[in-house]
């Protein structure tokens, strides 16, 4: 494939429209809106999400993450607080996310803060995902250096076989995050690239929305 045929990869959105109107004035319940619909038109793994982080050398770093959580004050997902994302937000909380939902041409990208959420809750959410996946956070030392795949397994059927009867604990660098977002826009394609984008700002601890030009 050469850059003509890639340069011919174009599509026309013509599925919605998004007017200030139509927007709710909470960004978040806007979000769970727009989330809704895409779940019950079942797209596949809705609650994807790219995650951008940047590290101590300002550089950015892009990569993809399942949100877990919606909460009054923001966007929750989980990960191993040792891993390249946990080091960046600790020395840089200030993340984006964006949400691309490609078969009802939306999108929305959302700029905050990262927090930690307590033990508590990363626990209690820990206990909620299947056994494997529990496994597999005690097995992976997320972002660090392995000499094989095998050495890998290796650990992985090690502790299946230790917590065969259930109880695996969470590990101590483990556990959630919040993005508690400071602007949030919702876009909506539409024909001939004029799309809709509406985009929130928090001033004052109030939203303010606006249409943006494509």
């Amino acid at each position: 494939m050469d850059n003509r045929e890639i340069q011919k990869l174009r599509e026309d959105y013509s599925k919605n429209t998004l007017d200030k109107a139509d927007v709710h004035a909470d960004p978040i319940q806007q979000f769970r809106n727009w989330l809704s619909e895409s779940i019950k038109a079942k797209l596949p793994e809705p609650n994807a999400m790219t995650l951008s982080t940047v590290d101590s050398e300002n550089k950015p770093h892009s990569r993809i993450v399942l949100l877990k959580g919606i909460e009054k004050k923001g966007f929750v997902f989980y990960t191993n607080y040792k891993s390249d994302k946990g080091q960046e937000i600790e020395g840089n909380p200030n993340v984006a996310l964006c949400f691309l939902w490609k078969e009802l041409e939306r999108q929305v990208r959302i700029e905050g803060v990262a927090k930690k959420i307590s033990t508590e809750n990363s626990e209690e959410y820990f206990m909620s995902r299947p056994f494997k996946s529990q496994i597999g956070a005690l097995a992976s030392e997320q972002s660090s250096e392995i000499e094989s795949r095998e050495i890998l397994e290796d650990t992985f059927k090690k502790l299946t076989e230790r917590y065969s009867t259930g109880n695996v604990p969470m590990p101590e660098h483990w556990g959630g995050y919040i993005v508690e977002p400071t602007a949030v826009e919702f876009w909506q394609g539409r024909s001939s690239r004029l799309h809709d984008r509406i985009k929130f700002e928090k001033e004052n601890n109030s939203w303010i929305f606006k249409r943006l030009a494509p």
